[in-house]
């Protein structure tokens, strides 16, 4: 979810919980989600950050952050973080952008944010509609 549709979407997801399956929910709005984080994901990677991450990387040294970045465990963390952060309920542009940043094919991400996304909205939703029961 995008931050700035976060709040509305789930209470449109909730809303939608009381007449269809949750699987249903997660499946539509995980392509929804797999549409908008796609937008992020190619702009991440043809625009790029460098304008917007220049300062971080002259306060902290160049040199420093440049051996970090080209360490081996830096190249598979930066994928896993950010799937940690999509498959939270919480706006995922974060994590959309770490992936961006680490190389990853887009067919991957697809898959990989459309997994995400449709689980942790199948988990909202379950646990709204127990919630809802108690």
């Amino acid at each position: 979810m995008s931050t700035f549709t976060f709040s509305i979407g789930t209470v449109i997801l909730f809303d939608l919980a009381k007449y269809l399956n949750p699987l249903e929910i997660a499946i539509i709005a995980g392509i929804g989600a797999v549409v908008g984080d796609m937008i992020i994901f190619q702009f991440i990677r043809t625009k790029g950050l460098t304008d917007e991450i220049r300062h971080f990387f002259d306060y902290f040294g160049s040199d420093r952050l440049e051996h970090l970045i080209h360490t081996k465990y830096f190249n598979w963390s930066l994928p896993v973080i950010g799937a940690l952060i999509i498959a939270t309920p919480l706006p995922d542009e974060v994590g959309v952008s770490l992936m961006g940043i680490s190389h990853m094919r887009i067919w991957k991400f697809v898959i990989v944010s459309f997994f995400l996304n449709s689980i942790g909205i199948f988990l909202v939703i379950s646990a709204a509609l127990i919630l809802r029961k108690i």
